[in-house]
């Protein structure tokens, strides 16, 4: 079962996603990628989340600039916790995008990484699939203490 969804709302954001991707290939946790915009295309990405959602996935990776609206139009619709990756892009570098995924309302809450930030939204998949996977727990205390040394 594919346990991550990263998805990008451009294909020219698809280098900085595939950080995500790495970190979870690394920790041995299924995932797939798919590029869907909630503004050119939000038919197509309810869909997207719908099927990921009824298939039993587990955590979503949302990466957009500029607008960043992918991430909060996904948690608003569904109930699996959403890690937005605000993307730099356009005349503010990001910050545009980091206040938008951040700026959630009550009850559609996004957890958001830096700017490109997409390893750690990697990291923050896998401590969230690790709360009920006793080897993927034991493989990122293993990692946490490489980073110690």
């Amino acid at each position: 079962m594919t346990k991550v969804l990263i998805i990008s709302a451009s294909e020219s954001d698809l280098p900085v996603m595939e950080g995500a991707a790495k970190v979870l290939e690394e920790f041995g946790v299924e995932h797939e990628m798919a590029v869907s915009s909630a503004h050119r295309s939000p038919d197509r990405t309810v869909e997207l989340v719908k099927k990921f959602h009824e298939e039993g996935g587990k955590v979503i990776i949302a990466g957009a600039g500029l607008a960043a609206h992918l991430a909060g139009a996904v948690a608003a619709r569904f109930p699996l916790p959403v890690i937005g990756v605000p993307l730099s892009s356009g005349a503010l570098e990001g910050i545009d995008a980091l206040l938008a995924t951040m700026q959630m309302p009550p009850g559609v809450p996004v957890a958001t990484v830096a700017i490109n930030g997409a390893k750690n939204a990697g990291f923050l998949a896998v401590q969230i699939l690790a709360t009920s996977d006793s080897s993927l727990e034991k493989k990122l205390i293993d990692y946490k203490q490489k980073l110690a040394l």
